[in-house]
C-alpha cells in the first residue's frame, strides 16, 4: 500500500458514473435518438457506479493505512492572486463519504431496475441518478470552495430534475419548484460565506484557508461589533440549513417525496441532504473559533430533531413518515455539530445513510407490492406476503430507534452523550430535545411498522383504490393481494440491512474515538470538551451496549414502542380519542406548524409586493419616469425654445439684426461713459 494515492485513480471515481450518465442520457433517450435500449442504459450506469465503488473501497483501505492526497488536478483560471481550480482532498472523512455515496447509489441503481420497470422514463432516470452520483462525489472529494460549490449546486439541480421526474403531475412540478426556491435561500447564505472567506483570505483552497483561520478569528465584521468568523460560519451554516433541510428551510423535503421512491432513498435520506453536515464537519477549523455559531447550530438542530419528529406521528403517507424521520435525524446530526462532536455527527451520517436508505427502499417495495397504494391506513398484515421486505424493514426500524448493538444505537447515543457534556448555553434545551426525540422516533417508527406489517388486512377498504392509478403503475391488477418484490428489489434491501445492523459496532471506536478523522476534523478540546469527556466513559462498543440499560434513551425508546403497540395493535380507539382531545394541537401539526401558509401568504406576498414596488416605483417611476422620460422632455423643451429663433422668414432675421445693432450701440455708449 503506497503512502500517496494516485490522481488518475481518484479521477476515475467521479468520472465513471459521469460516463455512464452521458451514455444513458444521450444515447438512451429521445435526445440522442434512442440508440441503446434499457439493458444497455442500466448496464452502463451500474457499471460506472460499480467501478466508482470498487475504487472508493480501495481508496478507503489505503487511507486507513495512512495514505493521503491533496493536490490540484486542473487549474481553470487565475484572477489576480485568486486561483480557481479542480482538486481532490482525500482523507478519512472524504474516503468514508465516497464509500457511502457509491455503495448506496449502487443499491439504488439495482433497485431501480425493478421499481421503474414499467416507466417510460427508465433510461432518463438512470442518467439522472448516475449524474447525481458524479455531482456528490465531486462535492465530497473537493479540496477547494469553488469545486465544493459546483458539486453543491449540481446535486441541487439533479434533485430538482428527479423530484419533478413525472413532469405531468402538477404536485411534482410544484414540489420541485419549492425545493429549488428554498435551496436558493440557503445557497445565498452559503455563497456569502464563501465570498467573505475569499475576500479576507484571498484563497479558495481549504488548507490555505485553515492556515489563516487564526487571523480570521481575530477580525471584526466591518461596521458592527460582531466577529467576522461568526458571520462567516453562520452564512456557511445557512447553506447547510437549505441543503440539510433544517428548520425553517426544511419545508421542501417532505414535498420532495413526489419523486420516485429510489431517489427518496438516494437523495433525500442517504447522500444529498447530508452534504450540509459534511460541509460543516469539513470546515470544523473555522466553526471551532465561534461559540456563537456553534450555539446557533445546536439550537436549530434541536428544534428540527424534536418538532419534525412530531409531524411524523400524524402522517398517513408511508413515504412522508420516513421523510419526517429523515428531517428529525438530520436535526440530531446538526446538534452533534453544534456540540463540536463533528466525528459523532459524521458517524451518525454514515449509519443513518444505510438504515434510512433501507427504510425508504422497503417502503418502495411495499408500495410496489400494494399496487401503488401509499396510504398506511389501507395496509396491514403485509408481513406474510412480503417476508424479505418485512424482516429488512424491521431491522431498519430497530436501527433507527437505537436498539443496543444496532448501528443507529451507537451513533444516536453518542450524540445524546456529547450534548449532555457540552458547555454551550443551548445545550440544556438541545439535551431535552434529543431525549424527547428518542420517544417520538420510536413511536412513529413502530406506528408505521404495525400499521403496515401487522394487524388486519385493510386493502379492500381503501376508498381511492377503485379510481385510476398513477401513470407509473406496474400494470398488474390482480386480486389486490400484496406480493413479494423481484430479486433486484429485495437484494439491495438485504445488502443494506447488513450494515444497518453491524456497521456501528465495528466502526465506533476508530471513527469517534480513534484517529480515523485526525487530520480532517479539528476540535479545540479546551473550549469544547464534550467529546473528550465522552471518550473518558467509553470502554468499547460492547460495554456501551450494556451501559445503555442504565440510561434514559433505551427506556424512552421502549416506551415509544409499547405506546405504539398499545395504540395500534391492542386498542385502536386510543389514537382517535387522543386526536379528539388534542384537536387544536393536531390541527397545528396537520398544517405543519403553518410554515407553508406563512411562506406562501406572508413571505411570497412580501417578495411579490417588493417586486411590484421595485417595478412600478423603481423601474417605471424613477428609471423610466425620472431618468428616461425626463431626459427626452428636457431636450424637447430646449429645442422648442431654440426652434423659435429659426423661422426662415427674412424680416424676422432683419429685425433680429436691427435689435442686435441697437444692443451693441447701447453697450458702447454705456462703456464710453
Amino acid at each position: 500500500m503506497s503512502n500517496t494515492l494516485s490522481a488518475s485513480t481518484l479521477l476515475a471515481v467521479p468520472l465513471a458514473p459521469l460516463v455512464g450518465s452521458v451514455v444513458a442520457g444521450i444515447l438512451g433517450t429521445a435526445f440522442g435518438g434512442n440508440v441503446i435500449g434499457r439493458r444497455a442504459s442500466h448496464g452502463a450506469t451500474i457499471l460506472g457506479v460499480l467501478v466508482a465503488l470498487v475504487l472508493s473501497v480501495i481508496t478507503l483501505c489505503d487511507v486507513i493505512e495512512g495514505a493521503r492526497f491533496n493536490a490540484t488536478i486542473y487549474e481553470w483560471m487565475v484572477i489576480g492572486g485568486l486561483k480557481m481550480e479542480i482538486g481532490f482532498l482525500v482523507d478519512g472523512l472524504t474516503a468514508m463519504m465516497m464509500v457511502v455515496v457509491t455503495f448506496v447509489s449502487l443499491m439504488v441503481h439495482l433497485y431501480t431496475i425493478g421499481y421503474m420497470a414499467e416507466d417510460e422514463g427508465y433510461n432518463r432516470f438512470f442518467a439522472y441518478i448516475s449524474l447525481f452520483t458524479f455531482s456528490m462525489l465531486m462535492l465530497v472529494m473537493s479540496n477547494n470552495l469553488l469545486q465544493l460549490f459546483f458539486g453543491w449546486e449540481a446535486v441541487g439541480l439533479v434533485s430538482y430534475l428527479l423530484i419533478g421526474f413525472w413532469f405531468n403531475k402538477p404536485s411534482a412540478i410544484f414540489a420541485n419548484m419549492k425545493a429549488f426556491l428554498v435551496n436558493r435561500v440557503g445557497d445565498f447564505g452559503f455563497i456569502l460565506g464563501i465570498g467573505l472567506i475569499v475576500a479576507y483570505t484571498g484563497t479558495m483552497n481549504y488548507s490555505e484557508i485553515f492556515a489563516k483561520a487564526g487571523e480570521l478569528g481575530a477580525l471584526g465584521f466591518p461596521g458592527t461589533d460582531w466577529m467576522l468568523i461568526t458571520v462567516i460560519c453562520i452564512c456557511l451554516f445557512i447553506g447547510a440549513m437549505g441543503k440539510s433541510a433544517q428548520f425553517p428551510l426544511h419545508v421542501w423535503l417532505p414535498d420532495s417525496m413526489e419523486g420516485p421512491t429510489p431517489i427518496s432513498a438516494l437523495i433525500h435520506a442517504a447522500t444529498m441532504v447530508t452534504a450540509g453536515i459534511f460541509m460543516v464537519a469539513r470546515m470544523s477549523p473555522l466553526f471551532e473559533l465561534s461559540d456563537t455559531a456553534l450555539n446557533f447550530i445546536m439550537i436549530i438542530g434541536a428544534i428540527t430533531a424534536l418538532f419534525m419528529g412530531f409531524l411524523g406521528i400524524i402522517q398517513n403517507d408511508i413515504k412522508r413518515v420516513v421523510a419526517y424521520s429523515t428531517l428529525s435525524q438530520l436535526g440530531y446530526m446538526t446538534v452533534a455539530l453544534g456540540a463540536s462532536a463533528y466525528s459523532v455527527a459524521v458517524f451518525h451520517l454514515m449509519t443513518h445513510a444505510f438504515f434510512k436508505a433501507l427504510l425508504f427502499l422497503a417502503a418502495g417495495s411495499v408500495i410496489m407490492g400494494l399496487h401503488h397504494n401509499q396510504d398506511i391506513r389501507w395496509m396491514g398484515g403485509v408481513r406474510k406476503y412480503m417476508p424479505i421486505t418485512w424482516i429488512t424493514s424491521l431491522l431498519g426500524t430497530l436501527a433507527l430507534i437505537g436498539t443496543p448493538l444496532f448501528s443507529g444505537f451507537y451513533s444516536k447515543d453518542s450524540i445524546i452523550e456529547a450534548v449532555h457534556f457540552s458547555n454551550l448555553p443551548g445545550a440544556g434545551f438541545a439535551y431535552f430535545a434529543v431525549l424527547a426525540g428518542v420517544f417520538v422516533t420510536s413511536f412513529y417508527s413502530f406506528r408505521l411498522y404495525f400499521l403496515v406489517f401487522h394487524g388486519k388486512e385493510r386493502y379492500d377498504q381503501n376508498p381511492d383504490a377503485h379510481h385510476d392509478h398513477h401513470h407509473d403503475d406496474h400494470g398488474h391488477h390482480g386480486d389486490g393481494k400484496p406480493h413479494e418484490s423481484p430479486w433486484v428489489v429485495t437484494l439491495p434491501l438485504v445488502l443494506l440491512a447488513i450494515p444497518s445492523v453491524v456497521i456501528g459496532y465495528l466502526t465506533i471506536e476508530p471513527m469517534v474515538f480513534g484517529d480515523f478523522f485526525r487530520d480532517a476534523i479539528t476540535i479545540n478540546a479546551e473550549a469544547h470538551p464534550a467529546l473528550t469527556k465522552f471518550a473518558e466513559i467509553f470502554h468499547g462498543p460492547l460495554s456501551m451496549a450494556g451501559h445503555a440499560f442504565s440510561t434514559p434513551p433505551l427506556y424512552l425508546a421502549l416506551a415509544g414502542f409499547l405506546s405504539a403497540w398499545y395504540c395500534y395493535m391492542v386498542n385502536p380507539a386510543v389514537p382517535a380519542a387522543i386526536a379528539r382531545a388534542l384537536k387544536p394541537i393536531v390541527t397545528v401539526l396537520e398544517n405543519k406548524y403553518y410554515m407553508d401558509w406563512f411562506n406562501e401568504n406572508v413571505l411570497a406576498r412580501a417578495a411579490r409586493g417588493l417586486g411590484v414596488g421595485l417595478w412600478k416605483g423603481g423601474d417605471r417611476g424613477v428609471i423610466e419616469g425620472g431618468v428616461v422620460n425626463a431626459s427626452w422632455k428636457l431636450v424637447g423643451f430646449i429645442s422648442s425654445v431654440v426652434r423659435r429663433a429659426q423661422t426662415g422668414y427674412l424680416y424676422h432675421y432683419a429685425l433680429m439684426m436691427l435689435v442686435g445693432v441697437m444692443l451693441f450701440m447701447t453697450w458702447f455708449v454705456w462703456l464710453a461713459k
